[in-house]
């Protein structure tokens, strides 16, 4: 091969790795739709819509509302918490101080979900730390049921997709110039208008990189749910669990993870469609 043709097929050949995951994801969702069309032992031989028809019982039904409910909260209150980090993090000009809130912003991200999981039950449980405070303090009676509860299971939910919000928001954030919000203030804006009627908007892309990494991994979530729901709080992942292990019932299982991922994809059309009227208008 001539040098010319080399640095011709160079950039093929270096997104070779990737077409070949890309095709590897591609294969996996078409046999997952395709088995999601067969039947309980016979699932490449069969085709049915049976496993579609049975989401409307109500054990599904519910596992859909509350996987949708507790992505919400979720999404909402770590796109609130994440606003502030991320204009600490993007007007900081100490490296040392930004390298630090780094560290702390992206710690979730190296430690294992599992492990994670297991702190928050040591916190939230009846004899956890939180508990042990709350009474200890004064501010409430008995210990607060916050484990195997959705209130558990938000809480661990939002402290693990925080660093996905962060950092997208601080990365608009810091292309704001900060005379802008000098120039509010010095007009006599209060600090909570500047921050809403200047910082959001202008952040707004941001926000919206991040409502779609959160939501997405909030919808997908499985292990949190099912550790600190501790088999209570029932979300759609558990449910393929469900089917596709104890119950050996694949084709259900694939039926639930493709109606599961049309969900996540319908979210983000629905977000992209809001982020375009908003840039409109």
């Amino acid at each position: 091969m001539t040098p010319q043709a080399r640095k011709r097929n160079a950039p093929y050949l270096l997104l070779a790795p990737a077409g070949v995951l890309f095709l590897a994801i591609a294969v996996s969702a078409l046999m997952m739709v395709r088995l999601s069309f067969g039947e309980k032992t016979l699932e490449w031989e069969s085709w049915t819509l049976a496993n579609y028809r049975a989401l409307s019982e109500g054990v599904f039904v519910t596992g859909f509302i509350r996987t949708l409910r507790l992505a919400v909260i979720a999404t909402a209150l770590v796109l609130l918490l994440s606003l502030p980090v991320s204009l600490l993090y993007a007007r900081v000009t100490s490296r040392m101080v930004k390298r630090l809130i780094l560290f702390i912003i992206l710690l979730p991200l190296f430690i294992n979900q599992l492990l994670q999981s297991y702190g928050w039950i040591s916190l939230l449980g009846p004899t956890g730390i939180v508990n042990n405070l709350l009474v200890g303090s004064g501010i409430v009676a008995r210990p607060l049921r916050l484990l195997y509860t959705e209130t558990g299971v938000i809480i661990a939910m939002v402290q693990l997709a925080l660093p996905l919000a962060v950092l997208p928001i601080s990365s608009a954030l810091r292309n704001i110039p900060a005379s802008y919000e000098e120039a509010a203030a010095i007009l006599g804006a209060p600090r909570l208008r500047v921050l809403w009627e200047i910082v959001v908007p202008l952040a707004r892309p941001g926000l919206w990189a991040a409502f779609l990494l959160v939501s997405s991994f909030n919808i997908s979530a499985f292990v949190l749910p099912l550790l600190l729901g501790g088999g209570r709080v029932t979300t759609v992942p558990m449910l393929i669990r469900e089917q596709m292990g104890p119950l050996l019932n694949w084709p259900q299982g694939a039926a639930l993870a493709v109606v599961l991922v049309l969900l996540t994809l319908l979210v983000q059309r629905i977000a992209g469609l809001q982020r375009r009227g908003g840039t409109r208008t």
